[in-house]
């Protein structure tokens, strides 16, 4: 531990929870590591724990912190040295109409109804396609750090938004939902595309992009974005042979 993340951390409080059933991977058991109290995490604070591997659900900072298990990886991107691939830079021209405006933490019921559908139909079971107003307001409105969300409508129609922190180095994703009737728009694919370029803009170095997990299939598409780096074993360091 570095002494500026002491610095940044010094009031912070470190506890484990309960095993509970992995999210990622069948038959698994897991545990977090949770920072307290919340209202202590400055943005300062938050970018300083995002580098030791920690990330956030609403004001809930944690990472994982299994007894048997190092799977979850902590990945990032590096802003300057990344190269879109032929597939990405399609995706980019599919989706050169959308219109991006920045917003504040605000809610919007078109917002909701669209991150209904969209957990509807690409998490359908998981609980969080039975999110009501509250749920929704906690897990995407609800931030004690910089925090936006940026909104992509076409022709007036909110089709994509994604909530996004601002670190000191960089942007954390922290969760994108989109119109799941469009998947020819390769929305996600853009998404991540577009937080790059902003970071760029920005001066920042990295886009970070919260848990890659080898064996998660769901968790595959990170690895589409190179070059990209891994927290392992307490470093970052570039991700090979994936």
């Amino acid at each position: 531990m570095n002494d500026t993340f002491r610095k940044h951390t010094v009031q912070l409080q470190f506890y484990a929870t309960a095993p509970y059933p992995c999210s990622y991977l069948e038959d698994q058991a897991a545990r977090s590591q949770v920072a307290v109290p919340s209202e202590l995490i400055s943005t300062g604070a938050y970018s300083q724990l995002v580098q030791q591997g920690f990330r956030r659900s609403g004001s809930f900072v944690y990472r994982p912190w299994c007894d048997h298990c190092q799977a979850c990886v902590a990945v990032r991107l590096p802003v300057l040295d990344f190269v879109a691939s032929r597939s990405q830079r399609r995706a980019l021209k599919r989706n050169e109409s959308l219109k991006v405006r920045i917003m504040k933490l605000e809610f919007r019921e078109e917002h909701f109804l669209l991150y209904q559908r969209y957990q509807q139909s690409r998490h359908s079971g998981g609980g969080m396609d039975q999110d009501g107003h509250e749920q929704y307001r906690g897990f995407i409105l609800k931030s004690q750090v910089a925090s936006f969300l940026a909104e992509f409508t076409e022709n007036g129609v909110v089709v994509m938004v994604s909530l996004i922190d601002q670190l000191d180095d960089g942007l954390s994703s922290v969760y994108t939902f989109f119109d799941p009737d469009l998947p020819a728009r390769s929305l996600g694919v853009f998404n991540v595309l577009w937080q790059l370029g902003l970071a760029k803009q920005l001066g920042l170095q990295y886009v970070y992009l919260g848990y890659w997990i080898k064996d998660c299939r769901k968790m595959e598409y990170k690895t589409q974005y190179r070059p990209i780096e891994g927290l392992l074993n307490g470093k970052w360091q570039l991700l090979k042979g994936i």
